[in-house]
């Protein structure tokens, strides 16, 4: 397994982690997810850490709480050897306090993820979403306390906007609070809108991307074609109305491409789809998910090799979807060809971008 810095922390994750949306499978939408009991979510755990995989990311909200628990089940007796990743501000409750990033909702929600989890402190802890009406000095001196306190490591943003980041790095310099190190995002092949803003933002300021849904929503398993619809039993057809927006014939254009890759490659297209993206500037890691072992074992085969830069070009040709204006250019101007970071830095940490100059 390769390990990569995450942002500009001194931590090592793996580059790949295992999400846990699937624990629990409580009510209909996480149901289509995956319904992994605690049995099953033990035997994962250990694929993984046999794969190298020992980062493991889950959500206050994932299943009312369930998936944290089944989570802390499958790793007692092994907590030295992995890391744990939660996300809080979703809503635990029907009280006017019982979400967002207020004091009172972060120090209550961080007390009952770690009593779930059964561990004494969260190795990377993540805004789940913004909150825009609680100021980012209140959120960020009560995640700096509990980064005193011993029971966060590190802390992160999740679908955040840039100048809500912008925002929350600057008060954590101005003050002197913890710093946000990790942004967790929605990336793929099919779904580039990070390239836009988000990646430059995390370039320049030391934020690394960990990646969800690397498939695009369930989107690039090779299962969807032209002519062959989502089958019952997949999100994309159980929860066909949820999710980013796509266009079909774009869809399938990537389709075409990941198929040839893979048909080069020798490996299949989950893995072309993963394996792209960790060529991508700034992403430290990439979270995949399985509803048994034999996905879990296909999906950690995404590493350990590279595409070449022929099969990159070729899978971003219908992959590529320029924003409607570009920003910091004259909406007139022609777009630019040229792309955001040098090729030369791709897959490079971020550390070895910044001494070659490149800012």
């Amino acid at each position: 397994m390769e390990y990569r810095r995450l942002g500009a922390s001194g931590l090592r994750v793996p580059a790949l982690s295992l999400g846990t949306a699937t624990f629990g499978g409580a009510g209909d939408f996480f149901k289509a997810w995956g319904a992994t009991d605690s049995q099953g979510a033990s035997r994962l755990v250990d694929v993984c850490l046999d794969h190298g995989i020992n980062m493991f990311d889950s959500a206050d909200g994932y299943s009312a709480g369930l998936a944290e628990e089944i989570l802390g089940g499958a790793i007692k007796g092994k907590r030295e050897r992995v890391l744990i990743s939660t996300k809080v501000t979703a809503p635990t409750g029907e009280g006017a306090n019982d979400y967002g990033s207020s004091r009172y909702h972060l120090l209550r929600a961080v007390e009952a993820s770690l009593k779930r989890l059964n561990v004494d402190h969260i190795d990377l802890l993540q805004m789940h979403r913004p909150d825009y009406n609680t100021p980012v000095e209140e959120t960020l001196s009560t995640l700096d306390q509990l980064v005193r306190e011993g029971k966060v490591r590190y802390i992160g943003a999740s679908n955040f906007s840039g100048w809500h980041l912008m925002k929350s790095v600057g008060a954590s310099e101005r003050y002197g609070y913890a710093r946000y190190v990790a942004h967790q995002v929605y990336y793929s092949l099919l779904n580039r809108d990070y390239e836009w803003d988000l990646m430059h933002f995390g370039h320049d300021q030391g934020v690394g991307a960990t990646v969800w849904s690397p498939l695009g929503w369930g989107k690039l398993t090779g299962k969807i074609r032209r002519g062959q619809p989502a089958r019952p039993g997949t999100r994309a057809h159980d929860i066909a109305g949820t999710g980013p927006a796509f266009d079909e014939e774009r869809l399938f254009g990537i389709v075409d491409a990941l198929d040839a890759v893979a048909g080069e490659t020798g490996k299949t297209i989950p893995q072309i789809a993963i394996n792209w993206l960790l060529s991508r500037p700034t992403v430290a890691n990439v979270i995949i998910g399985a509803r048994n072992e034999e996905q879990l074992v296909e999906n950690a085969g995404a590493v350990g090799w590279t595409l070449t830069k022929e099969q990159i070009a070729r899978l971003d040709e219908p992959a590529m979807r320029r924003p409607p204006i570009r920003h910091g250019r004259s909406a007139s101007s022609p777009p630019s060809t040229k792309p955001a970071f040098p090729a030369e830095t791709i897959g490079l940490p971020l550390a070895a971008i910044a001494a070659r100059g490149f800012r």
